[in-house]
């Protein structure tokens, strides 16, 4: 789906918040068809974002700890 996306764990290395958050951004732009969203979506859109890149962190984190 999101070829250009990387992968964000090496064993117990996980990578940084700026890279998982950069990841959720091109997630959300290929689900949502939006690039930039307009005004009226920039809420919803950056409220996905977010949720995407804390849910994606905490499962990177929790596999690292697993595999301590």
């Amino acid at each position: 789906m999101c070829r250009s996306i990387k992968r964000l764990r090496e064993g117990t290395d996980v990578a940084p918040p700026d890279e998982v958050r950069e990841a959720a951004l091109q997630f959300v732009r290929k689900v949502s068809g939006f690039r930039q969203p307009s005004a009226r979506h920039r809420d919803a859109f950056d409220r996905a974002v977010d949720e995407v890149a804390e849910a994606s962190q905490a499962l990177l984190e929790a596999v690292a700890r697993e595999l301590a």
